[in-house]
């Protein structure tokens, strides 16, 4: 995952840039980078952010660099923005999104043109280089957009600055969010939209599918309208978007209240079975808030994360570790956990190594019983939009674990159908089993259209690919 930030102003813009950039630290845990256009032309910096904030890394560059317009990018792989030269002339290209046949068009750029590629770590190519590659296939940069989001197989959302401004694109089906803000001084793009409130602008405009436009210190330029389909992604509610962001017009906290009230409505659970709900910080707490405020159960916050000093627990990039910081974050309130029923809360369950250690750690501090609610069903499918787990293999995910243990080996489509629908003698065989190895006293998990119901927007605009596999 990652994000990014883009500015263009009357005055310098890397103020502005900076903290925009930063913003955006919740989506990205190892690469970070910021690129300014002005009298001297293009000036870059790019940062490793494994160890250290972003502000930290970047404090120097903020001193030194200049410019009236610039994009900034946060970033779990590709180090990026990169300054590229073309013959649509030298332009900084940063991008969110994620490339599933990668190899194929870079197998064919080579064949065309017999230029090379940089190679990250592990023979990975850059993402955004590619990007860029197959944009200077056409002969202008808003063709070669359009062509690089045609021949993309996932999704693909472009920043790009230029001498004249700063190019946007939306990925095509808009899976990902991309919006404009404005203020006395000029326009910025963000991938989130909070980003930009606390520097003085206000809502201009959210792109559509595939839209794009051109953003200059004086206005914005519709190059490309948006299309009539969207998919966008409805785990940016649940798990990854920050409590203050919306996407298209639906805020993040309000859709995670709701979802926590649609669960406590279906699960009815009350005061005769459990003493507390909490959530597990901090994409959880919001949902647990919502099943409280419905069920009349107490709200109670048995554990602290602990964050002045600690990443993201799914950094550094491996897992035994990550797992480690995952579990050190927490810190128990003892006398809210002593000998009580807690009813649990968390946003999802991936590989369910961090919930069960949770689960685990509630038990050891003295919780009598922990009855589990994921806020979204059962995930069944690796993400091909998006990448929002690091799961290298559909297998790591625990329900499509259990499932290949109750069936024997691999299934086809119309089982995996038959367990994604919560009303099937399948579905709940798999519950049970997902209950017994992570050690709840109980296991329910929100159904998808209930879920869905909580966002409060067309079905047909969200991507439920990770629960369904509907694309």
């Amino acid at each position: 995952m990652g994000g990014f930030f883009a500015s263009a102003l009357k005055e310098d813009c890397v103020f502005d840039l900076f903290f925009g950039t930063d913003y955006h630290s919740h989506l990205g845990t190892r690469r970070a980078g910021m690129a300014v256009f002005g009298q001297d032309g293009f000036n870059r910096a790019i940062h490793n952010i494994e160890n250290s904030p972003f502000r930290t890394k970047f404090e120097r560059d903020v001193n030194e660099m200049s410019g009236h317009m610039g994009v900034g990018s946060i970033s779990d792989y590709e180090p990026q923005p990169l300054i590229v030269r073309s013959h649509h002339g030298t332009y900084a290209i940063t991008t969110v999104g994620r490339i599933n046949n990668i190899d194929a068009l870079a197998d064919k750029i080579l064949g065309n043109q017999g230029m090379q590629f940089h190679e990250m770590s592990g023979g990975i190519i850059n993402a955004t280089e590619l990007v860029a590659a197959i944009i200077n296939q056409k002969d202008n940069l808003v063709e070669g957009i359009k062509y690089a989001q045609e021949v993309i197989d996932g999704s693909m959302t472009i920043l790009l600055l230029t001498p004249i401004g700063v190019y946007c694109a939306r990925d095509r089906l808009g899976r990902t969010p991309l919006v404009i803000g404005k203020k006395e001084e000029g326009f910025c793009a963000s991938f989130e939209a909070f980003a930009y409130l606390n520097l003085g602008y206000r809502d201009y405009k959210e792109l559509g599918p595939g839209e794009i436009c051109v953003m200059t210190p004086e206005g914005v330029q519709t190059l490309a309208a948006p299309g009539k389909k969207m998919r966008i992604c409805t785990f940016l509610w649940v798990y990854y978007g920050y409590p203050a962001s919306s996407y298209e017009g639906v805020s993040v906290e309000g859709m995670r209240v709701r979802c926590g009230s649609y669960l406590a409505k279906r699960d009815k659970m009350s005061r005769k079975e459990i003493d507390s709900v909490a959530g597990v910080p901090d994409s959880g707490t919001a949902h647990a808030i919502g099943y409280a405020n419905e069920s009349g159960v107490p709200f109670s916050r048995p554990f602290i994360k602990y964050t002045p000093t600690w990443p993201r627990s799914f950094m550094p990039t491996i897992q035994t570790r990550r797992d480690l910081i995952a579990k050190m974050k927490l810190i128990p309130v003892q006398e809210l956990i002593d000998n009580q029923r807690i009813l649990l809360i968390d946003d999802s369950i991936v590989r369910g190594t961090q919930l069960r250690e949770t689960t685990e750690f509630l038990y050891r501090s003295g919780a009598r019983e922990v009855h589990v609610r994921p806020a979204c069903p059962p995930i069944l499918f690796g993400c091909k939009y998006i990448s929002f787990s690091r799961a290298t293999s559909e297998m790591e995910l625990i329900a499509r674990r259990k499932i290949c243990s109750l069936e024997g080996g691999d299934v086809d489509r119309t089982i995996l159908d038959d367990y994604a629908n919560p009303d099937t003698d399948r579905y709940h065989r798999m519950l049970d089993a997902i209950c017994e190895e992570m050690g709840f006293t109980s296991l329910r998990y929100n159904r998808l259209d209930d879920m869905l119901a909580s966002v409060g927007i067309p079905e047909d605009m969200l991507c439920t690919y990770c629960w369904d596999g509907r694309e």
